[in-house]
């Protein structure tokens, strides 16, 4: 009995009993489609949050007052022996490695401009503002470099704060009041919808000095340095801790690089995404317990089949082969099944759910269909021994 002979034989075997062929590579076949649309919508989330995080931009420390100690508590800005200041700001604009320098002031305020009124996010930002974080202006422009210490009260508006307020009239140059500030409306930004939900179109942007007052703040919440994108980040960030240092006397801030948040975020989201995995793999091992208790089944039906065989002159590494053949072919199969199953699914999904971020993972998806293979031919080991040592004479006698 050759290799041609098995192969077929085990074929002949799996199409002989249809039911039960089907029933074994449906267990594994759903457990595939469950490794794959889980993983799927997994990849197709954890592309949607980094992209979201990175279309401001990934060169960027942010600076914060206050220092994370040993202990892992924040002191916050009442800790520090300093605020962060305007004047900081313009100190970091010295760096060898600094493009832009943005200073950072956000609360909620109630704008009123032709006898309507609302409630949005206010920015204090810098001119910096649109480079720091790739944001354009659509009409108009954004705030001017005057002098950070005493800037000119103008406002910028977000697109849907402009509409609400303006409808489709030009707001240029139209006063608009914010808290108990009147500023300038000087322009108006492209619309960005909805980030991590935050709305950035329901806004309005003015100058960092302004914002401290209309707040009554002391200190900045943040500074944001841009530097060049070839700029090794080590000296950057180093260059940036010595210039504040050496202003405040001591280590009393935070700085926070975009590129680490990144890293951590996209480990914490591989972690889920294999934690996902995991929990469709608990299918797959269903479909594999499935398929040994078959083959063991199948093993009991067949004796006089096997008895048949090892009389006729074949080895018992032959019938091991060919019950390993049979279950191997029966996983591959399931797990061919399963990903037919579970890719139409995920592109299904895709077209007909608006906003639902699916990304299959070829490399999951791969895995998925090795281990489908594996467990085939495990499952296949213990029912191949036992067919491979029954005695040839008592297994004809069974029939």
């Amino acid at each position: 009995m050759n290799t041609v002979d098995t192969l077929h034989f085990a074929f002949r075997s799996l199409t002989a009993h249809r039911l039960r062929t089907v029933l074994s590579a449906s267990g594994i076949a759903i457990g595939i489609a469950a490794v794959v649309l889980l993983t799927s919508i997994a990849e197709g989330i954890q592309q949607f949050v980094l992209s979201e995080f990175t279309q401001f931009g990934t060169n960027i420390i942010n600076v914060t007052p206050g220092k994370i100690n040993t202990h892992g508590a924040s002191l916050g800005a009442i800790g520090s022996a300093r605020l962060l200041t305007i004047e900081d700001a313009m100190a970091l604009k010295h760096s060898n490695y600094v493009q832009y320098v943005n200073t950072s002031v956000m609360g909620n305020a109630e704008i009123r401009a032709q006898g309507r009124s609302r409630r949005v996010t206010v920015y204090g930002q810098s001119p910096d503002f649109p480079q720091v974080f790739n944001m354009n202006v659509a009409t108009g422009q954004f705030l001017p470099a005057d002098d950070p210490r005493n800037p000119r009260a103008y406002a910028v508006l977000g697109s849907k704060a402009r509409t609400e307020l303006f409808g489709n009239n030009n707001p240029l140059g139209e006063t608009l009041q914010v808290g108990a500030s009147r500023f300038r409306v000087i322009g108006v930004m492209e619309s960005k919808g909805q980030v991590l939900g935050f709305d950035l179109d329901d806004t309005v942007y003015i100058p960092t000095t302004r914002a401290l007052e209309v707040f009554n703040r002391e200190g900045l919440m943040e500074i944001n340095v841009a530097y060049q994108p070839n700029a090794p980040l080590a000296a950057v960030t180093e260059d940036v801790h010595r210039i504040l240092v050496a202003r405040h006397g001591r280590e009393d801030f935070t700085l926070t690089p975009q590129q680490q948040m990144l890293s951590t975020l996209t480990t914490i989201l591989d972690v889920l995404k294999f934690a996902v995995a995991a929990l469709g793999g608990i299918s797959l091992l269903v479909g594999a317990v499935g398929m040994i208790t078959l083959m063991h089944i199948a093993v009991s039906e067949r004796v006089a089949e096997i008895g048949l065989l090892t009389a006729l002159g074949a080895t018992r590494m032959r019938i091991r082969v060919l019950f390993l053949v049979e279950s191997t072919v029966l996983s591959t199969l399931g797990g061919l099944a399963g990903l037919i199953i579970g890719t139409s699914i995920s592109w299904l999904l895709k077209l007909l759910v608006s906003g639902l971020p699916v990304n299959i993972p070829w490399d999951y998806v791969l895995a998925a269909l090795g281990l489908s293979m594996f467990i085939g031919l495990a499952a296949g080991v213990i029912p191949a021994m036992r067919a491979a040592n029954l005695d040839p004479v008592d297994a004809l006698r069974a029939e």
